[in-house]
């Protein structure tokens, strides 16, 4: 008879549990919100916002990072915002698309890189400029609508293309975020491409058109990747040393034990500890 009992609840258990899972939700996390955003072209974004916590701190405003490939990497920066004190208050915005996938691939090979030759343009590629365009003319009017935001504490984190693209940014759109952050950047892709926008905002630099005291760029690379990446990427470190007497600062950083694919996930809290920990002018 106990045999029997036990084997009926453990059927109406198991029962449960199947009709459970063919009812599932998708998990949400606290403390989070999203939007669907169109950009002037019609392309879908799903933007996904970890929200600030406490009072809005003494400089009027809280401080908000952007980032790029946010379906892979928003739950990982949500995490680790929220699991210690010094980093709730702040602003994650994570730029995704509306898939159930981590990536997207043909949409971020578009967003996040340079025009390519029509022979070489599978998948279509060559978008950055007008991903540029929708961050700085629709998505960061939206967020300065809805939050406190301080705009002197504006940052940009992305990993492999979107490192690539973050480094664009700071070479062709300098004012548009104080702090940038390349985890193991595409610096090889399309045979350098960034040396060209890096000459003339090198230039600029030195021709005293451009404000760089409030800039920052830290580019952190695993100590697993390939060796020409990570030269690639001391090198670019290097030259833009030569700039920090007009104000900009740069760092490089070699991560131990990790690869390109592993990088973003591992560090995702010491990225955010320094960008938040940067000095705010």
């Amino acid at each position: 008879m106990i045999a029997a009992n036990w084997l009926r609840s453990a059927a109406i258990t198991l029962g449960l549990l199947v009709l459970g899972s063919a009812q599932a939700e998708p998990v949400t996390m606290d403390g989070t919100e999203q939007w669907l955003m169109k950009s002037a072209e019609g392309r879908d974004y799903r933007i996904m916002v970890s929200l600030p916590e406490g009072d809005v701190p003494y400089t009027g405003g809280y401080p908000v990072i952007y980032l790029v490939d946010g379906n892979a990497f928003f739950p990982a920066l949500h995490a680790a915002k929220r699991a210690q004190e010094r980093l709730k208050g702040s602003i994650v915005v994570a730029i995704g698309y509306p898939s159930d996938t981590p990536y997207d691939f043909n949409r971020r090979a578009f967003d996040l890189s340079p025009p390519q030759p029509a022979e070489r343009n599978d998948p279509p590629q060559g978008g950055q400029d007008l991903f540029l365009d929708f961050i700085e003319k629709r998505l960061m009017p939206k967020v300065n609508e809805r939050f406190k935001v301080d705009q002197d504490q504006r940052s940009l984190v992305g990993w492999s293309f979107g490192g690539m693209f973050g480094i664009y940014t700071l070479f062709t759109r300098p004012a548009l975020f104080q702090h940038v952050v390349a985890v193991s950047p595409s610096l090889w892709w399309r045979d350098r491409f960034l040396l060209e926008p890096e000459r003339v905002f090198t230039q600029q630099a030195h021709a005293g058109k451009l404000n760089l005291t409030h800039s920052s760029l830290s580019i952190v690379v695993g100590d697993r990747e390939m060796a020409q990446e990570i030269q690639d990427a001391r090198s670019l470190q290097l030259r833009l040393e030569n700039l920090s007497q007009y104000g900009l600062r740069s760092a490089f950083q070699i991560e131990a034990g990790e690869d390109h694919t592993s990088i973003m996930f591992r560090t995702s809290t010491r990225v955010l500890d320094d960008l938040l920990s940067t000095r705010r002018f």
